[in-house]
């Protein structure tokens, strides 16, 4: 394969092309990343592909397409499944590459709280868990709906299976009249193991990631499958909530887990963007013993 022609150097015949192949390469990854549950290239791939549409879009902002990946979240729902329109949106995660990025991040949150760089600003950094993105609602502290993020505006519903997983509490005490929790559903490495070893005796196929695995055992027609399968959740932000939840993100977390969530232990609260980037090396250099995958930090104000 030859080599992608600088951006630098793109004519805007060449750029528009190139919008183009990127907008059916990525578009394709999302679909089977998110509904088929089989992605065809790495994260670093993916993300590499998506900051050269972007970079592209910045030089060539009249090129940008109706059909942008910049503007896509997800991939649409998956037929099977009956369609849950959120709320509020499930929005995606921006990138970071490096330790500029980082800094960059920064200073754009400063300058939109108009805040020096001198002034207090506080972020939480906890793990990115590889898995899939849930949405449960409450209302009157029930149960009634879970939804997958699908394309950010709709997803599928996927109450019956998530009723299932033992870290999505049936009912909660002293909750909102109508709360959204949104987290993550992932299996261990002990327990993707532990399944293959399983498919391995009835002659199944075995998984290639833990992953996919917890996002097709999330995603079964049949619940029962679903039960079998070793789902876990941690809990880590909200959608619709009908009263005042938390003045930060850290005291969100806080009250979550009072509601009898599981959420991650290793998030951490960091004053300086040194702090963010130590907790990141932190994280990247014991990542066998966390016991499940993850895929980056996540920053929040």
């Amino acid at each position: 394969m030859s080599k992608p022609i600088s951006i630098s150097e793109l004519t805007e015949d060449e750029a528009r092309a190139e919008l183009a192949r990127l907008a059916e390469l990525l578009s394709k990854a999302n679909t089977l990343y998110h509904t088929a549950d089989a992605p065809d290239m790495s994260d670093a791939d993916y993300d590499a592909l998506k900051r050269r549409n972007a970079e592209i879009e910045a030089r060539f902002p009249h090129l940008k397409r109706p059909d942008s990946p910049t503007d896509q979240v997800g991939a649409k729902p998956a037929d099977g499944f009956s369609k849950v329109t959120h709320a509020v949106r499930m929005m995606s995660l921006g990138n970071a590459f490096d330790d500029e990025d980082v800094a960059d991040f920064d200073r754009s949150i400063r300058k939109y709280l108009g805040l020096g760089s001198g002034e207090s600003l506080a972020y939480t950094a906890e793990p990115k868990i590889d898995g899939l993105s849930l949405s449960l609602r409450y209302e009157n502290g029930q149960l009634v709906q879970a939804a997958t993020r699908g394309d950010g505006e709709v997803g599928e519903n996927v109450t019956a299976n998530a009723r299932t997983v033992s870290d999505s509490p049936q009912h909660l005490q002293n909750a909102p009249e109508v709360l959204e929790v949104r987290g993550e559903v992932y299996m261990s490495h002990a327990d993707f193991e532990a399944l293959n070893a399983r498919q391995a005796e009835r002659g199944g196929k075995p998984f290639a990631n833990p992953r996919n695995a917890a996002a097709g055992s999330l995603r079964q027609l049949d619940p029962e499958i679903t039960r079998s399968r070793p789902l876990r959740f941690f809990a880590y932000a909200w959608g619709e909530v009908s009263e005042p939840w938390s003045d930060s993100q850290m005291g969100a977390i806080e009250r979550l887990k009072s509601l009898g969530f599981s959420t991650n232990p290793l998030t951490r609260l960091c004053a300086t963007t040194q702090e963010m980037l130590e907790h990141y090396r932190a994280l990247a250099a014991h990542r066998s013993p966390l016991g499940y995958d993850i895929a980056g930090v996540v920053y929040k104000v």
